[in-house]
């Protein structure tokens, strides 16, 4: 008889952190309206932080703050803004600052993503990807550089793990994650004599998110192929949940991380070290049309 595979648990953050690590402190949040986002925004709440969350929705936007804000006991604003656009982006951090009047924590992770092979994809959705993601998180840094100066405060950005090798479908993304990844590391070495840190947090496949719907490996009925089997290739046997991204953040944002800048934290249960792809090779790049049923080519 096999022995029974073990599963990781899920993080138990009451259980490792002070409960008012983040008091007084302030987080302003691109993608914070949903997602894996939402869920750092509100843990680094719980914690004592007031928060700003920015998006393009402001419908979900003020939902989300007043769950969140509801949950916590902390002040949440939502702020619309498109972080393509500079001003709008600048507009935000000036709000936030009028209202909270200091910003600690800056959280870089606005993103967009689909399956596309590069001979499929227009230059304009490659652009868009770019302008989302890397150009995205260069306009949230110059926007709020000035506020982390002063408070000697600290940046994560939200990367991914797809470019640490030639993926399928995944040019667009991989290119504009391996920029942030260097952003990150070049804002380390400029901004550390100011008191500044940047990390990057690298997730793996997470489950509940627009992400692991769109990216999933899918079934002839539409639906995705679970990561929760006796046979998962993630190493540490589940599928991530947003609350290990949230863990993640708080403890790169908590004093335990004060010498820690410039890095990657790869939060994957470790997938990465696994060869296998979304699609499957070579046939999806001989023919794309085969494969069709199994991708949301969708911004």
């Amino acid at each position: 008889m096999s022995p029974s595979r073990v599963l990781a648990p899920l993080p138990q953050l009451e259980a490792t952190f002070k409960p008012d690590i983040f008091k007084g402190k302030v987080l302003f949040c691109t993608g914070g309206g949903s997602g894996i986002c939402k869920a750092m925004t509100e843990a680094i709440m719980k914690y004592g932080a007031h928060a700003a969350i920015v998006g393009r929705k402001l419908d979900r936007l003020e939902a989300s703050a007043k769950e969140m804000s509801q949950k916590t006991g902390q002040k949440c604003l939502p702020l619309q803004g498109d972080v393509r656009v500079p001003a709008q982006l600048q507009a935000a951090a000036k709000k936030t600052m009028d209202e909270f009047g200091r910003i600690d924590f800056v959280i870089c992770g606005a993103a967009g993503n689909f399956l596309a092979p590069i001979s499929g994809i227009s230059e304009n959705a490659f652009k868009t990807v770019i302008e989302i993601d890397t150009l995205g998180t260069y306009n949230t840094v110059k926007a709020t550089l000035p506020y982390i100066r002063q408070s000697k405060g600290s940046y994560i950005h939200v990367s991914a793990t797809r470019h640490y090798r030639g993926m399928q479908y995944q040019a667009h993304m991989s290119a504009a994650k391996a920029a942030v990844d260097a952003t990150s590391q070049c804002i380390a070495v400029e901004e550390g004599p100011f008191g500044v840190r940047s990390n990057v947090i690298a997730p793996g496949p997470i489950g509940g998110t627009e992400g692991i719907e769109r990216l999933s490996k899918k079934e002839a009925d539409g639906s995705s192929v679970s990561y929760m089997t006796d046979d998962s290739p993630i190493p540490l046997g589940r599928i991530g949940s947003v609350e290990d991204i949230a863990a993640a953040a708080v403890f790169l944002f908590s004093p335990a991380a004060i010498w820690i800048t410039g890095t990657v934290l790869v939060v994957d249960g470790g997938e990465r070290h696994m060869s296998f792809d979304v699609l499957p090779y070579p046939r999806a790049t001989l023919d794309p049309q085969s494969v069709k049923n199994m991708i949301a080519a969708k911004l």
